[in-house]
């Protein structure tokens, strides 16, 4: 039984690029509604900090220092995690990264980059834990797979057209699971926030890139982490027959 102060509970979800930004503030939403929160990134003293906060608050989290562009690394904790805790009941697909690719200028490496964690770490994640999805859902009602695309997977972001690509990418493959693990009861909702005020910004090498980015908080009040992480929340915790498919999240002067 679930009670409306935690609505998740006996629920094992995972979170990953969970360090930090939307992650980290899923993971911490997620918690605080009643979930056993397996938070997976690269940084381990980071994800520490993070379970040892969420531990302080009342809830129960667990740190997996992993890439989830390494398939094998991933499904060995998949695995590891339904051993522990049972199967996976709801995963939150997060780890991303937003670099500007101009055509002129920009290197491979700021290509591939986001190829491999914006679309195969993506993959990734879905392979390694769509089994326990679908076990979960059998015995629960419903299970929650959480892709986070963007807005600018539906728009035109000139010199992000990588970036871009990558989120679009994300957006349809969300409407194919969802009419395979539907009728599993697997509900998948993709989440395309606008502009939010993480780490995302910060790693673009180009300084003149961010302070272009930086330039519209004088026109738009950007969103927070928590914003992103509290409709999350929400949709995982809707009843079974209820499932909210794609979400765009955006600052309300942010016109596209």
């Amino acid at each position: 039984m679930t009670s409306p102060s935690a609505p998740l509970s006996g629920r094992v979800a995972v979170v990953t690029g969970a360090s930090s930004g939307i992650g980290e503030h899923v993971a911490r939403a997620l918690a605080r509604d009643g979930a056993h929160v397996a938070l997976l990134a690269r940084r381990a003293e980071r994800l520490k900090e993070i379970c040892s906060r969420i531990e302080a608050d009342g809830g129960h989290a667990d740190a997996f220092t992993v890439d989830v562009t390494v398939a094998s690394a991933l499904d060995d904790t998949a695995q590891h995690i339904a051993a522990t805790f049972g199967p996976v009941g709801i995963v939150v697909n997060n780890a991303g990264i937003m670099l500007p690719t101009p055509v002129a200028g920009s290197s491979a490496e700021d290509w591939s980059s986001q190829t491999a964690l914006n679309v195969d770490a993506v993959n990734n994640t879905v392979r390694a834990f769509s089994g326990q999805l679908i076990e979960a859902a059998a015995a629960y009602g419903a299970a929650d797979l959480v892709n986070t695309a963007s807005i600018a997977g539906r728009t035109l972001f000139p010199s992000y057209s990588a970036y871009a690509a990558t989120k679009a990418y994300v957006i349809h493959l969300g409407r194919n699971l969802r009419a395979e693990l539907g009728p599993r009861q697997v509900r998948v909702t993709t989440i395309e926030p606008g502009i939010v005020d993480t780490e995302l910004q910060s790693k673009i090498p180009s300084a003149a890139s961010r302070d272009r980015l930086e330039d519209t908080r004088s026109q738009i009040e950007w969103l927070l982490p928590q914003d992103v992480a509290d409709v999350v929340a929400y949709a995982v915790s809707l009843p079974p027959r209820v499932n909210l498919a794609e979400i765009a999240v955006l600052p309300t002067r942010q016109p596209a």
